[in-house]
């Protein structure tokens, strides 16, 4: 049984979100993408607190297909350094978690 994962990454603007989300699943790097309403996110850049309107995307998909995703966000996004965090789904329904595996087969 593979190992499933949500990544989450924010990108500046729903251009961007579905832009990314639409090349993920496509490639079947990821079953599915949720593109969040803006959020607000504050954080320290080069020594001083920025705060910058986003979305934030929750990419579904396995550790095997991880590697890619991450290609994949670092070779679209615009941000010099931009958010790449995966977490492990531990639980969650059998029959959705299989769908993920269907979806990211190559």
């Amino acid at each position: 049984m593979p190992a499933y994962l949500l990544i989450v990454t924010t990108l500046p603007d729903s251009t961007a979100g579905e832009r990314l989300a639409g090349e993920l699943v496509e490639k079947e790097l990821a079953a599915c993408v949720n593109i969040s309403a803006p959020v607000t996110s504050v954080y320290r850049w080069q020594g001083k607190i920025e705060r910058g309107r986003e979305v934030m995307l929750t990419i579904k998909t396995t550790r095997e297909r991880f590697p890619a995703v991450e290609k994949a966000i670092l070779d679209g996004h615009p941000y010099e350094l931009p958010e790449i965090i995966a977490l492990p789904i531990t639980a969650g329904s059998s029959d959705y978690l299989a769908w993920i595996e269907a979806c990211t087969k190559s």
